[in-house]
């Protein structure tokens, strides 16, 4: 008997459809993502605010006091707080929705720029501001990073993080020249003003260009006070199979590769140079680390670069080797932008640590992740100035250089040993 086309046998329409092909990520690809586009402006302009007011208060603190701790005390108090921010409130990036909590974040430093801006505020209330600050900025990172794998599938979430720390290292270099030029033209209180108007444009931008989604934790398995359930999130994600390795990997080599420009200023008066020569060798890593990703991202698959990970930071060291030689200016230039390079391993890593992480530990992990990385670093730089009070920089270099390959090698080992290893 004859039966409706429809249901006669096809072996071409019965045959199982193959899955459509999967398109690698692109950085334009990324970027015609609207929301992440609403995110990607936000960090501009808030980048640029946070840039502005440190500056001023540095300036402002000085002027008012004529203390170089003071005033260096403005850039440190920034981050002194990560601590606290993110081992006892990163639980409200996964109780929340992440929308919610990058507005309100936004919106806590629109409010206390805005406090700093009146004129005559006393210098310990400036100072206890600045730790208001440095207490959300882990809390909206870890936000914002649990977010970008709503928005970006696949390897578009790697993709996503490599824009927004590109545009976080051109916008803090172009934020320190506006607001040297903004301070000749405005009072201080008014450039701090302008500073809390971008993050005010920044909770716009995010409150009615990124959909609100709902809370990773669901309701009612957020009991408890927020700092409890912080705390057991980070043994949590202490816990996670193989997620500690890649911490380590994210924290410990950033560690030692910050010490070139923790010794800049030293490493130019030795080779007899000024300041010129302290900017060049300031400029050079993160000239490599924007090249670097910028190659990585556009040449190279996701694939390839998870499996590139461990060589490529090798290259934040490597080139620290040739400092036993105390190469001049342009010779140290150059290896430091080799240096930068290396940085790329970042890319690859990410990816790695968002397909480890459980959803439901995703906004506390990452929010741990960058803490993690900003104590580190300023770890890092105390320690590299504290072992050049007792050796030349060239050579602290060179034993810095060292123990970076050392703690690479003992963190691919460990890797190996967990069975993370394999792509």
């Amino acid at each position: 008997m004859l039966r409706p086309m429809s249901q006669q046998s096809d072996p071409a329409a019965s045959a199982p459809l193959a899955p459509a092909p999967v398109v690698p990520a692109t950085y334009r690809s990324v970027l015609a993502v609207r929301e992440f586009r609403m995110v990607f402006l936000a960090q501009v302009i808030a980048t640029l605010g946070n840039v502005v007011a440190q500056i001023t208060l540095a300036i402002m603190v000085y002027e008012r006091t004529r203390s170089p701790l003071l005033s260096s005390l403005t850039f440190a108090l920034g981050f002194a707080p990560y601590v606290f921010g993110a081992t006892l409130l990163s639980a409200v990036a996964d109780r929340r929705p992440a929308r919610d909590v990058m507005v309100v974040c936004q919106a806590v430093s629109c409010a206390v720029v805005g406090v700093m801006a009146v004129p005559g505020m006393p210098i310990p209330v400036l100072l206890a501001l600045l730790l208001v600050l440095g207490t959300v900025a882990p809390v909206f990172q870890g936000a914002r990073a649990a977010s970008l794998p709503d928005l970006l599938s696949g390897s578009g979430y790697a993709l996503g993080r490599s824009l927004l720390r590109l545009v976080s290292q051109s916008t803090q270099i172009i934020g320190f020249a506006v607001g040297g030029l903004l301070l000749l033209v405005m009072t201080s209180s008014q450039a701090l003003l302008a500073a809390a108007v971008t993050f005010g444009l920044a909770v716009l931008l995010l409150r009615f260009g990124v959909r609100r989604r709902p809370a990773r934790q669901p309701e009612g398995d957020a009991r408890g006070s927020v700092a409890r359930a912080s705390l057991s999130g980070v043994r949590q994600v202490l816990a996670v199979p193989g997620l500690r390795p890649l911490l380590l990997l994210t924290w410990l080599p950033p560690a030692f590769a910050v010490a070139p420009e923790a010794l800049a200023s030293p490493y130019a008066d030795e080779l007899g140079g000024g300041s010129a020569a302290v900017g060049l060798l300031l400029c050079a890593a993160p000239a490599g680390s924007v090249v670097g990703e910028l190659l990585a991202g556009t040449l190279l698959s996701a694939g390839t670069r998870v499996r590139m990970m461990l060589p490529t930071a090798a290259l934040m060291f490597v080139p620290l080797l040739g400092f036993a030689f105390r190469p001049g200016l342009w010779a140290s230039v150059a290896l430091l932008t080799v240096c930068g390079l290396g940085f790329t391993y970042a890319m690859g890593l990410d990816q790695r640590v968002i397909d480890a992480t459980p959803e439901a530990l995703r906004g506390r992990a990452l929010t741990i992740t960058l803490a993690g990385l900003m104590i580190t670093q300023g770890l890092g730089f105390a320690a590299a100035g504290a072992v050049a009070e007792f050796l030349p920089p060239h050579v602290v270099i060179v034993l810095v250089g060292s123990l970076g390959l050392l703690t690479l090698a003992w963190c691919g080992a460990s890797l190996r040993g967990r069975g993370a290893g394999r792509s």
